[in-house]
């Protein structure tokens, strides 16, 4: 979130909903102002989806009575994201080194809102986020592994293309103390790439996360359940997404919200996976 015009600290960060990357320290909200409120320089409304938009426009106003300076912005507002201030709007321990991605997925917002790829300073934490970090110079790589390789409970989270995964790469990702990696596997064309990337890396398959979209473009539900097993039989949890479009809301049938519960929690696609080797 690129907010200029209040550099000193501290500033309030207000966000429309809890997630696991909200930051948690004493200048960092969701929702509503309680009645105690610290003193700050100014308010910064962080939106990051844009089906939370009326929420963030609603707090800036709620945040405006008690503070003269409530600035509104976020991913949901096409903010560049030029700079990172760990912990400021996402936890402390995530960070990012690049910005933006060189492909044009039709689903994806990131080079709509990021543009194309661009690296960073890079600043040490244990959960990588960027979107693309294998579309980076391979110096760019091998340094972010560096400073890896000084964290504990490593996490690849912004999902690596399986396309770009190298023997050399898989063998850095190796090296490092993993808790988890990220690919992705949002078309059925993917699957090729990601099984040969799986292969490379060589991981135990509780430490091989993979996206997958749903529902983009008419994929059917059993489409979707058939790449998702398969993701399965490579050697990854998938983590199942159903498709949100940036100008609304889809409220998806029961049928698709149990798909993408089940397989995006590993104990439940486990048991369907089990229990369909026992028929």
């Amino acid at each position: 979130m690129g907010l200029n015009g209040l550099e000193k600290m501290p500033i309030i960060r207000v966000f429309p909903r809890q997630t696991k990357m909200t930051p948690i320290d004493g200048y960092s909200f969701v929702g509503d102002p309680p009645m105690v409120r610290p003193e700050a320089d100014g308010v910064h409304v962080d939106c990051t989806f844009t089906w939370d938009k009326p929420i963030a426009e609603r707090l800036k106003m709620a945040w405006g009575q008690y503070y003269p300076t409530v600035k509104l912005g976020g991913c949901a507002y096409d903010d560049p994201c030029d700079g990172f201030i760990p912990g400021r709007y996402i936890r402390r321990g995530v960070t990012f080194t690049s910005r933006g991605c060189n492909n044009q997925c039709p689903w994806c917002l990131v080079w709509q809102r990021e543009g194309k790829l661009r690296e960073m300073p890079i600043i040490a934490g244990n959960v990588e986020q960027s979107n693309n970090l294998l579309q980076c110079s391979h110096g760019h790589i091998r340094n972010v592994f560096s400073m890896l390789k000084k964290q504990r409970a490593i996490e690849l989270a912004g999902g690596l293309d399986s396309r770009l995964i190298t023997d050399d790469v898989a063998d850095q990702i190796r090296s490092l103390r993993i808790k988890q990696i990220f690919l992705a596997a949002d078309t059925k064309q993917s699957l090729k790439p990601l099984e040969r990337a799986v292969k490379k890396l060589n991981l135990s398959h509780g430490r091989v996360r993979c996206y997958a979209l749903l529902a983009f473009d008419g994929e059917t539900i059993s489409d979707a359940e058939e790449r998702l097993r398969t993701i399965y039989e490579i050697g990854c949890l998938p983590f199942a997404q159903l498709y949100q479009p940036p100008d609304r809301w889809i409220e998806y049938s029961k049928d698709w919200r149990d798909l993408a519960r089940t397989w995006s929690r590993p104990a439940a696609m486990k048991a369907v996976m089990k229990h369909a080797e026992t028929i």
